[in-house]
């Protein structure tokens, strides 16, 4: 593959560093005064999961790599980890407990569809929607009297997240909810 500048890099983008398929997580550009600039970058390794904090002048290159996107269903989770079916090939794919943080966790709900990244055919993570749409099983009923413009309560959805919603939203409700920050969006049909 094709060497890209340091500079060039971007979130989500994956590299090969000490011989590893690795995916940038962070990038920072520094311009400090009186000295070359150089960038800030940590990348994480697919294989065995440790980030990496790397400090490069601005000239320097690291080696590309495809990813590749495909659509897949969350099926169940067990001990060996989170289980992805292909819609149409039925191929299930498995990905580590390791491998997803706890906040993409908490968006995982059994039949929803989530692009499974792939590293030179190595499950490198999930990609989450911009948002989702969840069920609410547990929530506070709201107080008479807390009408009060733009007053929250705390729900938790299917999988266990907590969010923050306004007071007419009950238990059986479905919410779409954005996946960046775990903002309550609105109710959903």
């Amino acid at each position: 593959m094709p060497a890209t500048p340091v500079i060039n890099l971007r979130k989500g983008h994956a590299v090969r560093h000490n011989n590893d398929v690795c995916v940038v997580t962070e990038t920072e550009l520094k311009t400090p005064p009186r000295m070359a600039s150089f960038v800030q970058m940590s990348v994480r390794s697919i294989t065995i999961g440790k980030v990496y904090n790397l400090r490069m002048t601005s000239n320097e290159s690291l080696e590309s790599v495809n990813l590749v996107k495909d659509n897949h269903e969350f099926s169940y989770k067990d001990g060996d980890g989170y289980h992805f079916i292909h819609p149409e090939t039925f191929e299930d794919v498995l990905i580590g407990e390791d491998k997803l943080d706890a906040k993409t966790r908490g968006y995982l709900i059994e039949g929803q569809k989530y692009l499974v990244v792939f590293a030179d055919d190595v499950v490198a993570g999930i990609e989450l929607p911009a948002s989702i749409i969840m069920t609410v099983t547990d929530s506070p009923a709201g107080v008479k009297g807390d009408s009060a413009n733009n007053v929250y309560k705390e729900a938790i959805t299917e999988s266990g997240m907590r969010v923050q919603v306004p007071l007419f939203v009950g238990p059986g409700d479905k919410i779409s909810v954005k996946t960046e920050d775990a903002t309550y969006l609105g109710r959903a049909n």
